[in-house]
């Protein structure tokens, strides 16, 4: 059986492993020693040109995507993120103008960022493989030994980005998320919602493709998600305004709807001696406030960031620098799973002392900078060491 060697081999060519082969090939001396393998995944999830959703991608990955002349053609500006709670008090309004940046975020299809990745990695040398999902084997003082399907690879450093977290932290929250697309009667450009409910958050983000259309992100109970899904477009789109509520005038929507089971998953450590672990391989989290891809660029820019002083010198182990790489991405990890992970449960809870004290949490807010500036600055840019 052929073995390759390379110096680093990135298991999972989805955006962050993407993201990482390109600014690890801005560092390499020869970045072809550098592979990407691409795996099929299995059928569970549609091709990437065909992936249905719609990203959010807050200003500090912009920052990142557009550093890497990765930036898709199409994209919508969210200038304004609006969060209140169905049938209690509270809410709260973010700005861009708050804090010096042209936008909170944008949304961009899944499709159009990784068909505009694949370009761009196409063209950095690294070397690009493609076949069955490739796997961790075991690894040694010297070296990691991965295989794809019949190939068996040795190299100084493996990094997972593929697969759905962990097994260390697990959650199932209990509710499925149906992801379509609606227009609007009062569209507002450049707003953003989020709307908790009983079942969970109901999130409309401005469309990349069509302006007055929004992208829905409804999570709600499994048999609510599974009946709503398959039923006529009339009765979705008047269960879509009824749970939502009149601020946009009539929700409407004609489009194909996905749904989709909603759990965290987790690993403790994201450094095992010379196999770091990134990305959704790293932490699957709730959707809610759109954290999931952003959180694992941040890991891909940390790592690739950590990694320089080995690239250049290549001498020794790069074992301590994934540790220190590990210990450097705790402290955000944490925030950002906290926080996704108690915001869609404790709206959800049907205590009403407990949905008051989340609307009073709203309204302080939106009345006070000062509270309201590092939980935006986290959203913008992640915790900053």
């Amino acid at each position: 059986m052929p073995t390759a060697q390379y110096d680093i081999a990135i298991l999972g060519a989805g955006p962050v492993g993407q993201v990482l082969a390109l600014m690890l090939a801005r560092l390499a001396r020869d970045p072809a020693r550098i592979v990407l393998l691409s795996g099929d995944g299995g059928a569970a999830q549609p091709a990437p040109a065909d992936d249905p959703r719609i990203i959010a991608i807050n200003h500090g990955s912009r920052v990142l995507l557009e550093s890497l002349g990765a930036w898709p053609a199409r994209s919508a500006a969210i200038d304004h993120i609006h969060v209140s709670q169905r049938g209690r008090l509270g809410r709260a309004v973010i700005a861009s103008e708050d804090f010096g940046v042209p936008a909170l975020g944008n949304t961009v299809s899944y499709a159009d960022l990784h068909a505009r990745l694949i370009e761009r990695t196409a063209a950095c040398g690294v070397s690009l493989l493609s076949g069955p999902p490739a796997a961790v084997e075991g690894q040694d003082a010297g070296a990691v030994h991965v295989r794809q399907g019949g190939l068996e690879l040795d190299c100084a450093i493996a990094v997972r980005c593929d697969g759905a977290g962990g097994q260390d932290v697990q959650r199932d929250y209990g509710q499925h998320a149906i992801l379509t697309r609606a227009s609007a009667a009062l569209a507002r450009p450049g707003w953003a919602w989020e709307r908790f409910t009983r079942e969970g958050p109901l999130a409309l983000l401005p469309h990349p493709q069509a302006s007055g259309d929004y992208a829905v992100v409804w999570c709600c109970e499994p048999a609510h998600a599974a009946a709503v899904a398959r039923a006529g477009d009339d009765e979705f789109s008047a269960a879509l305004t009824a749970a939502f509520g009149a601020r946009l005038g009539r929700l409407r929507s004609a489009a194909p709807r996905q749904v989709f089971p909603l759990h965290l998953k987790a690993r403790h450590a994201q450094a095992q001696g010379r196999v770091a672990t990134i990305g959704n391989a790293a932490q699957t989290l709730h959707p809610v406030a759109g954290q999931g891809l952003n959180l694992g660029l941040r890991d891909a820019a940390q790592l690739a960031q950590a990694l320089g002083p080995w690239m250049a010198s290549q001498e020794g182990s790069p074992a301590g620098l994934l540790a220190d790489f590990a210990r450097a991405r705790l402290p955000d990890r944490l925030v950002t799973a906290g926080i996704t992970d108690v915001m869609p449960r404790a709206f959800a809870t049907g205590l009403a002392p407990v949905e008051h004290a989340c609307g009073l949490a709203l309204l302080g807010l939106d009345l006070s900078a000062s509270l309201r500036a590092p939980v935006a600055r986290h959203f913008l840019q992640g915790l900053r060491n």
